[in-house]
């Protein structure tokens, strides 16, 4: 009688169970710890505008261009006379116009082109790279310094790097400095000039 009674209770248990609907969650919004001084000013500049603003910037990325459209014009030219001399002396073959020593002369003579070519290649490629990344921090560091002294004129605790990519995902137009930036940036070119040459 006792089974009898366990397992009609817990019927009835599961039965009035299934009846209730599971209540809603509600939305949970997570607890945000902020601290909030009057006194910080954060602000930031768009990281793209330098390239397509900044003059000192873009004198210098244009002079980098320049140096790698002459050293890929370089590279095609080398060779298409590579190109140009074995099909030259491919034709010269196939006519049989050429002894078996001249046919030697001419491989060696291809293979040193094409070696020069990728020792130029490897050499001026990575200088052209070098320079370019010595430029590029050098410039970074005079920024940040300028970036430095932006922010003591302005009182500015903050001053973040906004772009792409980056680590912020979202912030107030309102704290956007990036023209005012550069103008500073701009008015202070000469100094950049003048350090880093």
């Amino acid at each position: 009688m006792k089974k009898i009674a366990f397992f009609f209770c817990l019927s009835l248990l599961l039965s009035c169970s299934n009846d209730k609907k599971a209540p809603k969650k509600a939305d949970i919004k997570p607890t945000v710890i902020t601290r909030y001084d009057n006194n910080l000013v954060i602000a930031f500049y768009f990281q793209d505008s330098l390239k397509e603003r900044f003059n000192y910037f873009k004198k210098e990325d244009q002079n980098i261009t320049q140096k790698q459209k002459l050293f890929q014009v370089e590279v095609e030219n080398r060779t298409r006379a590579l190109q140009e001399f074995v099909k030259r002396n491919e034709e010269k073959v196939q006519k049989g116009l050429l002894s078996q020593n001249e046919i030697a002369e001419i491989q060696q003579k291809a293979q040193k082109m094409e070696q020069e070519l990728m020792q130029y290649q490897q050499t001026e490629g990575g200088r052209l790279e070098e320079e370019s990344l010595k430029k590029t921090e050098a410039l970074n560091k005079k920024i940040e310094a300028l970036g430095k002294l932006y922010c003591e004129k302005n009182n500015i605790d903050i001053l973040l790097i906004h772009g792409i990519g980056g680590q912020i995902n979202f912030i107030s137009n309102k704290m956007n400095v990036t023209s005012d930036f550069i103008r500073y940036l701009n008015e202070n070119q000469a100094t950049i000039e003048k350090d880093l040459k």
